[in-house]
């Protein structure tokens, strides 16, 4: 049986599958479902019917009414008309009405529609999708694998568009910027084709510019108008409803404003007035970009940080494909073409659609996630070794992939082991040396701080799980401690039909130079870890204390583990600190305590 594309939306879902060649969407009226549910007198309602509850634009509980419950995913049991209720069962009432509807619709009698492939925001935390999973599985779906919106959206665009294979040899090497704006978040994802493989280099996730906030700025600032154009105070109430009412229409002016001059928003009856009951205020353009200008910007903004953050410019982008709902507003096309030119735009048509049709042809082609970049785990003296390498598949449902490790602990002295897992900025298995690294998660383990160096044997597991997050667990045999530390913001591959079968004999390195810096807060730890014994790992104070005959002259220690044990060595002849502007025994003969040369002055 087919397996069906999901895209359950902030404030909208779709269904989608493909039969053959071709892709179906389950719409409600050419409408994606509202990801609503209403538990008013005890009577669940669900989508286009709890839609028409709301008064308010915001997401989350509105009296009785949810607007998209994925957003509670994670909080506790939440108290809705005077019934506490888990958001789990909430996101599962949105789910099971989508399934249903799809099934009694003409085109999904044949489907059983218990197997999906479901999209995430890039910045979903993990336990919220281990929540949704959960979710669709009390729904009577099975998620068979997550993938990321944008990427889905961009898998979809290539195999929907004429001539895919010639398409994607035209991308091949080339940066590839997805902008999904939706009605409840903004998602990024760069990306570069590959030998056929659509791989992430970046992403960024904000909930803070939804399309749910232009509509509550809009309802705002109409009645404000409205007041003032009929000299009405703030005394003067609104009548039941009517604020429900007038999000729509504001609703309807931002869709209907993108291809018209002038909209006249009007409600009749609004005021609980004798004189004025109606609210008619007529909008531009000009209007509307004055209204919500700003939040344009502040979206904009986001594209912007984010090629900045890895080093690009907006010239090395091909290719900026445009889905969500509020591409369609003219402020918002305009501000992508000053970016990217209007020939490396694409606003996508389907933009509604796009999500769950790229879900639904990853389903049907049962292409894979792969891994994109190398998960390493840092070691002592700045060396790097590989725990996952890029190009490994990831765990479909009820999967995991594990891998463990063997490690020593170089220098035990403050008793604690130090983790540092990073990811290459980089993409694909090749990494160079020097390449900038990007902090994943950080481990501090209790180990014994009397031991030797490589004395107490440390252990690493790392697992990716179905979610595709990964876990990075700890162990210190001797003092039986234990660390754990979850990373969920990975970044993946898509293999297209005609992608070449092994990534790991594909060269993916990258043809910019650039490299991205560290973000300010990127915490930089001093790892003690090594995977082999080895001296010259060891900070030279520490081995001092435990094999001073290393530093003989005649032993020709490396001179850094020199300089470390001088400079953390009080001066043999005065007592003084290395760094004691008193000490001036530098200038003296070599001393002959330590068997070492002093440095000259």
């Amino acid at each position: 049986m087919a397996v069906v594309g999901f895209d359950f939306g902030t404030t909208n879902s779709l269904a989608s599958v493909v039969i053959g060649t071709d892709v179906i969407n389950f719409l409600d009226n050419e409408q994606p479902i509202p990801s609503v549910v209403s538990f008013e007198g005890g009577k669940v309602e669900v989508g286009r019917k709890a839609h028409d509850k709301l008064t308010s634009a915001g997401l989350g509980i509105q009296g009785s009414t949810v607007r998209s419950p994925k957003t509670l995913l994670g909080r506790e049991e939440q108290v809705i008309d005077g019934v506490r209720r888990d958001p789990v069962q909430m996101v599962e009432h949105v789910l099971d009405h989508v399934r249903r509807f799809v099934l009694q619709t003409k085109a999904g009698k044949g489907l059983k529609m218990d197997r999906v492939v479901a999209t995430i925001p890039v910045n979903m935390e993990g336990h919220r999708r281990a929540l949704l999973r959960q979710a669709f599985r009390q729904a009577g779906m099975s998620v068979v694998q997550f993938v990321h919106e944008p990427l889905a959206a961009l898998y979809g665009y290539l195999r929907m568009s004429e001539g895919t294979p010639d398409l994607i040899r035209r991308y091949d090497g080339k940066l590839l910027l997805v902008f999904d704006w939706g009605g409840g978040t903004l998602d990024l994802t760069l990306c570069r084709v590959l030998n056929g493989l659509l791989v992430q280099i970046a992403n960024d996730g904000t909930e803070e510019v939804g399309g749910d906030f232009f509509d509550e700025e809009l309802r705002n600032e109409v009645e404000k108008r409205s007041r003032a154009l009929n000299s009405l105070g703030d005394d003067v109430d609104v009548l039941p409803e009517a604020r429900k009412r007038l999000l729509h229409e504001c609703e309807k002016a931002k869709i209907r404003l993108s291809d018209r001059s002038t909209w006249n928003v009007y409600v009749d009856p609004y005021y609980q007035s004798e004189d004025q009951t109606d609210l008619q205020v007529n909008l531009s353009r000009d209007d509307l970009q004055d209204i919500v200008g700003h939040l344009v910007k502040k979206g904009v903004a986001r594209i912007e940080r984010l090629l900045e953050r890895e080093g690009y410019s907006t010239a090395s982008v091909e290719l900026c494909l445009a889905t969500g709902g509020m591409v369609n507003m003219p402020m918002v096309k305009n501000r992508l073409d000053e970016l990217f030119g209007p020939g490396r735009v694409h606003i996508s048509k389907r933009s509604a659609s796009a999500i769950a049709e790229g879900a639904a042809w990853v389903a049907h082609d049962q292409a894979r996630l792969h891994l994109a970049k190398n998960v390493e785990l840092g070691l002592a003296r700045n060396s790097y070794v590989p725990l996952l390498q890029a190009g490994v598949e990831m765990p479909l449902e009820r999967e995991h992939r594990r891998e463990r490790f063997d490690l020593y602990c170089v220098d035990p002295s403050d008793g604690h082991g130090k983790f540092s897992l990073v990811s290459p900025h980089r993409p694909g298995p090749r990494v160079l040396a020097n390449d900038q690294r990007r902090p994943l998660c950080n481990l501090l383990l209790k180990v014994d701080a009397k031991a030797r160096p490589f004395q107490e044997r440390l252990e690493l597991e790392v697992s990716v799980d179905e979610n595709l997050v990964l876990t990075a667990t700890a162990w210190s045999l001797n003092q039986k401690g234990r660390a754990v530390a979850e990373v969920h913001d990975l970044e993946f591959a898509l293999a297209t039909p005609g992608a070449k079968s092994s990534w790991l004999n594909s060269d993916l390195l990258g043809n910019d130079s650039d490299s991205a810096g560290h973000e300010p807060g990127d915490l930089s730890m001093r790892s003690n870890i090594a995977a082999r014994k080895d001296d010259s790992l060891v900070p030279g104070e520490v081995l001092y204390r435990f094999k001073p005959f290393y530093f003989r002259v005649e032993q020709n220690p490396p001179k850094i583990q020199v300089e470390e044990r001088l400079y953390y060595e009080p001066c043999c002849l005065c007592g003084r600190a290395s760094n004691d502007p008193d000490c001036r025994c530098a200038s003296v003969p070599a001393s002959r305590h330590s068997g070492t040369t002093r440095p000259s002055a």
